[in-house]
């Protein structure tokens, strides 16, 4: 047995040394293509090519493999890998959950998933119907008055707000000077705000994590363009008081930004634009259900006010006399297209399935299951990890490492080892405000059975953190791959692979 035992390690070791690397199992005359024999007469080179633009060296470490050693080395990565299709994903803010398999079906629609982005507008009716009933329907839910879905992003939709904030307010004749943005705020926020020109002041937050309306007041100013909040902001909380708001920095000729990327906890129980807010981004990909894990892809709608809608991008689509639909080009206050083409469609047409097959009933229960869910995970947790901002939360809790540094255990070892128990981590030191932040979003796509396993396990961390701290600076063991050097990964980036790069780095 102890033989037998020795010769499956060594093989696992084979295996995990050798993925990653195809280069180092190439081997010369291997390949995976089968191609017909030519069909056409063979020109020369340089009858056919413009030898300016071609290469006059061979491509360096092109791998030769077999069709099986690439399909192999693929599909075992994709057995290590973890998906919100595996288990529970409780990334804070980024709001991972699961992606209904009808909104994959849609999406690939032959004449959707097709379409070239260059077709004319007659040929393309279909694509513009889903944009159009998408804006209406975004239009519904936060009750503003005109929608644009090009912007790529969250980012991008705070850049495009801001864009439309100051053309109106350079419209008037003084386009203002700063912008206040809360401490709770989304960290892309202050970017969006200096990119538009603007300078950026920070507003801080109460004791129970709103805005703290008496810094408010002193600070907005003739000076100030516009507030950038994010509501509910990223400690979890809902602005209470953001009627208040709204009309402090009305009455002193600035526009309010909201920031909806929390907007999984307000879709069907409150429209934004009831708060009294001028403009706001949403981001199709975390609330209305693509998951964007590895950096993609994604979408930033914006919503504005009837004040801001002159200054929407173009092209807009419309619908003429006749029925048909358009793309309108005739936008002279417009702040120009933000984007080559009109947004990432295919993220588009999840979106739109998404909410016409749950319906106004079905999106106000996902609200209401998400902040259940965050809820849930704070009550029974609240006495293992400190909440640095007591009460009720909304879709998402913060707690912080602070009772766990007792015994030099930080959030990243509590991260590491919740991998062991099988979960993915939640977001790890944010938002800033909160020291060794634990930023938990359950979503509502977790049952109560799997929240419980959450929480049984964030509690046996604790017990271990208090019985054998080590053990979680250690962590994880579970992995394919150890705990990495993220200091010597953020200092030395190895960016490029090269024969012989393996052993060298070993050996220093």
């Amino acid at each position: 047995m102890k033989r037998a035992g020795e010769n499956i390690k060594k093989a696992t070791t084979h295996v995990v040394q050798n993925e990653g690397l195809l280069f180092e199992v190439s081997r010369p005359g291997k390949k995976g293509y089968s191609l017909p024999d030519l069909d056409v007469p063979e020109v020369a080179e340089k009858e056919l090519l413009d030898l300016a633009v071609t290469r006059a060296d061979d491509l360096e470490y092109l791998p030769e493999l077999s069709e099986v050693d690439v399909i192999r080395h693929f599909t075992r990565l994709s057995t290590w890998n973890y998906g919100i299709d595996a288990g529970m994903y409780p990334l804070g803010s980024c709001t991972m959950k699961y992606n209904p398999r009808i909104n994959e079906r849609v999406a690939r629609i032959e004449g959707l998933a097709g379409l070239h982005p260059m077709a004319p507008d007659r040929l393309a009716q279909g694509a513009l119907e889903v944009i159009l009933r998408l804006e209406e329907a975004l239009g519904k839910i936060t009750g503003l008055s005109a929608v644009t879905v090009q912007p790529a992003a969250g980012a991008h939709g705070e850049l495009t707000g801001m864009m439309m904030i100051r053309a109106a307010l350079t419209e008037r004749g003084n386009p203002r000077k700063k912008v206040l943005i809360p401490d709770s705020a989304h960290g892309t926020n202050p970017a969006s705000a200096v990119i538009c020109g603007y300078t950026v002041e920070t507003v801080p937050s109460n004791s129970v994590g709103c805005t703290d309306m008496a810094a408010l007041t002193s600070m907005m100013t003739e000076d100030v363009a516009a507030l950038m909040l994010t509501n509910p902001n990223t400690l979890g909380k809902f602005e209470r008081n953001i009627v208040e708001i709204c009309e402090l920095v009305h009455a002193r000729g600035g526009f309010v930004y909201m920031d909806g990327a929390n907007m999984n906890a307000l879709v069907g129980v409150v429209r934004p634009a009831s708060t009294g807010i001028d403009v706001m981004h949403m981001n199709l990909h975390k609330t209305f259900s693509t998951p964007h894990g590895g950096g993609g892809p994604g979408s930033g709608p914006v919503a504005v006010s009837a004040e801001l809608e002159p200054y929407l991008p173009y092209p807009r689509v419309v619908r003429r006399q006749d029925g048909s639909l358009a793309m309108d080009y005739n936008r002279p206050r417009s702040v120009g297209r933000i984007r080559a083409f009109y947004g990432n469609f295919g993220v588009l047409i999840r979106a739109l399935a998404f909410i016409l097959t749950h319906g106004d009933e079905g999106l106000r229960e996902m609200t209401e299951a998400a902040v259940l869910n965050a809820n849930y995970i704070a009550y029974h947790l609240k006495d293992t990890y400190e909440i640095p901002y007591p009460g009720r939360v909304m879709h998402e809790v913060i707690f912080s490492d602070k009772w766990q540094t007792r015994h030099g255990v930080r959030n990243s070892d509590i991260a590491k080892r919740l991998i062991d128990y099988g979960f993915y981590p939640p977001t790890m030191s944010f938002p800033l405000i909160v020291p060794g932040a634990i930023m938990v979003e359950p979503t509502e796509s977790e049952g109560r059975e799997e929240l419980d396993l959450f929480i049984d396990a964030m509690k046996s961390i604790n017990e271990e953190a208090a019985r054998d701290p080590q053990l979680l600076k250690d962590a994880p063991f579970t992995t394919k791959v150890g705990r990495l050097d993220e200091v010597s990964a953020a200092r030395k980036p190895v960016l490029r692979w090269r024969p012989g790069a393996e052993s060298k780095r070993e050996q220093g």
